[in-house]
């Protein structure tokens, strides 16, 4: 008998998520993205002397909405949406 869902998770791993950053879809091979990997996925080049406001949803559990900061990290599930916004830095 074949696990299922056992399965499913390795193809996942295998072929990546599909995430949503800016409206743009997105492929990525980790299910764990940090602060500074959804700011490089939404601009290219980086803008100089931002900070960025990062928002999200549909994201796996145990957070699945809200936002982050620098240093923090979210695990993603395909159909995770992010909207990243530069601001002024501070």
């Amino acid at each position: 008998m074949v696990d299922t869902e056992a399965h499913e998770r390795v193809q996942h791993k295998e072929h990546g998520y599909s995430i949503v950053v800016n409206g743009k879809e997105r492929k990525v091979t980790s299910d764990i993205l940090t602060y500074d990997e959804i700011v490089a996925l939404a601009f290219n080049p980086i803008p100089p002397n931002k900070d960025f406001d990062i928002r999200f949803h549909d994201a796996a559990a145990p957070k699945t909405h809200g936002s982050l900061t620098q240093g923090e990290t979210v695990k993603v599930k395909d159909g995770t949406k992010f909207d990243v916004t530069a601001t002024n830095a501070s």
